[in-house]
């Protein structure tokens, strides 16, 4: 039977719960940097502000939307996600990620894309149309990112949507009708005219900014001369180890495909 919401959802917990609580891109932590925990909610919760139940493992977490943030309260602080990843364990901030999307979702998703009519809670993560029975899941935004090698030099990049002065790596959006390496190749075609070759496999992250899915990649130059793509890239170019710009922030997978690629070299040189 589906679980709905306004019920207890089916899980193995003590009376104690998680309540991941967001506004406006900033989620609730206690003083010390947790999550609040506790038998009743931290602070004062309307039922409409109750966005869903989930169970991470055999805990119980409510996911809650606020319409203004907390202040003055010296227990609490409200954390952007993103600077969240500092704070809390890889695990949790993924599941607080987890909880972000589903709330952007809840709000974008409010009526049936195939008659119009409201849409109900049919489980912890889906709705369903009362008319025509249509099920509504979350769907993602699904990019690649990769990182190009020539020799002993990587190529990095600053985009112009970025919030910094750092360097990441080329990345995009997957396009309709393609496969992951295609968009790889794209990608880096488009914002750079050069060709890669040696399309391999990294790892994912989940990127709820607002809900998408990074997939990276890494690759070798084949051939052609950099020429960057001025409306998306405000800077870009070969780096060795010895001349490396500033780097993306921990947490993210570009951060972390550079640091595998900064230690691979390091230990190449001893």
């Amino acid at each position: 039977m589906p679980l709905r919401i306004g019920k207890p959802v089916t899980c193995i917990y003590n009376i104690n719960m998680y309540y991941y609580i967001f506004c406006q891109g900033d989620i609730l932590l206690t003083s010390e940097g947790n999550i609040p925990f506790g038998s009743t909610p931290p602070i004062d919760i309307k039922p409409w502000q109750l966005v869903t139940t989930l169970c991470n493992g055999n805990d119980t977490c409510k996911i809650i939307r606020l319409d203004t943030p907390v202040s003055g309260n010296s227990h609490f602080k409200m954390v952007p996600l993103r600077k969240s990843a500092e704070i809390l364990s890889p695990q949790t901030y993924q599941f607080a990620g987890k909880c972000a999307e589903l709330i952007y979702w809840d709000r974008n998703t409010k009526y049936c894309g195939v008659c119009g009519s409201p849409l109900k809670w049919q489980t912890p993560i889906s709705k369903q149309c009362p008319e025509c029975q249509k099920e509504w899941w979350p769907t993602l935004a699904i990019a690649t990112i990769v990182r190009v090698e020539r020799g002993d030099e990587i190529l990095m990049v600053h985009a112009n949507s970025f919030r910094g002065n750092f360097y990441g790596l080329v990345a995009g959006f997957v396009e309709t009708g393609e496969t992951l390496e295609e968009c790889v190749a794209r990608e880096v075609w488009e914002e750079t005219h050069i060709r890669i070759k040696n399309i391999r496999y990294y790892g994912s992250q989940p990127w709820p900014y607002p809900c998408g899915l990074m997939v990276g990649f890494t690759a070798q130059y084949e051939s052609g001369t950099l020429l960057l793509e001025k409306e998306e890239l405000g800077g870009g170019g070969w780096f060795t180890l010895n001349n490396l710009p500033e780097l993306p922030a921990q947490g993210s997978i570009a951060r972390e495909m550079i640091d595998d690629w900064i230690s691979e070299k390091k230990i190449r040189e001893q």
